[in-house]
């Protein structure tokens, strides 16, 4: 299994958890059709959902739920953190990093400075 398949559940998780939803646009069918078109866009397949990956997730999420830090795990997975001070989607969650890709130069795998808030790595080939 591909360390962008499991990713993708952690990122999910992190995201419902870590950010106060609208519920809209947040099952898990929401977030990969966002995550795929992404994708897709520049040439890299889909990514499919992997429970084990969201259950490590909602494990990290939920030590995390009353103090509001984004705070990477350090865990076997990659993750994308993402807040905001109203409500947000999970998909505005993925839209927020799929915008950081202006500020991104593949060259030089790194981000213009000043501009990402982590290094561009919301698409990966495997």
């Amino acid at each position: 299994m591909g360390l962008c398949n499991i990713s993708l559940a952690l990122l999910f998780i992190l995201g419902s958890a870590l950010i106060q939803s609208s519920h809209a646009q947040d099952t898990p069918q929401d977030y990969l059709n966002s995550h795929n078109a992404a994708r897709a866009a520049v040439g890299v397949g889909p990514l499919t959902w992997d429970d084990n990956v969201a259950g490590y997730a909602q494990n990290y999420a939920n030590q995390h739920v009353g103090d509001c830090n984004l705070v990477h795990s350090g865990g076997p997975y990659g993750e994308n953190l993402a807040m905001s001070t109203g409500d947000m989607s999970g998909t505005a969650a993925v839209d927020l990093w799929v915008a950081e890709k202006a500020d991104y130069s593949y060259e030089s795998n790194s981000c213009a400075a000043g501009k990402c808030l982590k290094p561009f790595s919301f698409v990966c080939r495997s």
